[in-house]
């Protein structure tokens, strides 16, 4: 009885055992290879749909100092005071970030990056998004470029 146990588990557990650590190796190292590398990579992701949409409150003239308003209470934290990068967020002034079309930056606000810690912004009111579009479209380059 105790040596048909023992076959038991040598022909059932072992080969179960060692596929799940091979395909948790798998899964560890394709993780790996697909992290993004750039900060900026969610942008490329926008569905094409919501990257099309197009800033309603473009042409405001108010809606890039609310925007800014909205920028210091919502994200300047971790973005910076000027938006050139802080302790969490990356330089909105960046070129990936200014030539993105309004609706990619709607959407990454709306949606959010939550494993890079971006929360999403999906409870703020849609006009105030904008808004948040508005300002960032409205920077200037970084600093000695």
């Amino acid at each position: 009885m105790k040596r048909s146990v023992c076959r038991a588990v040598i022909v059932c557990v072992v080969p179960y055992a060692f596929a799940v650590n091979v395909a948790v190796a798998q899964s560890a190292g394709s993780g790996e290879s697909r992290k993004d590398k750039s900060p900026y990579d969610e942008l490329t992701k926008v569905p094409a749909k919501a990257s099309a949409k197009h800033n309603p409150l473009e042409s405001d003239p108010d809606a890039v100092a609310a925007g800014s308003k909205l920028f210091e209470m919502h994200c300047a934290e971790c973005h910076g005071a000027d938006a050139s990068g802080g302790k969490k967020g990356p330089n909105l002034r960046v070129a990936e970030v200014q030539q993105a079309t309004a609706g990619s930056l709607f959407w990454v606000l709306t949606n959010g990056v939550v494993r890079r810690g971006m929360p999403v912004w999906s409870r703020l009111p849609e006009p105030q998004r904008w808004q948040l579009v508005s300002y960032i479209k409205s920077l200037p380059p970084p600093r000695g470029k």
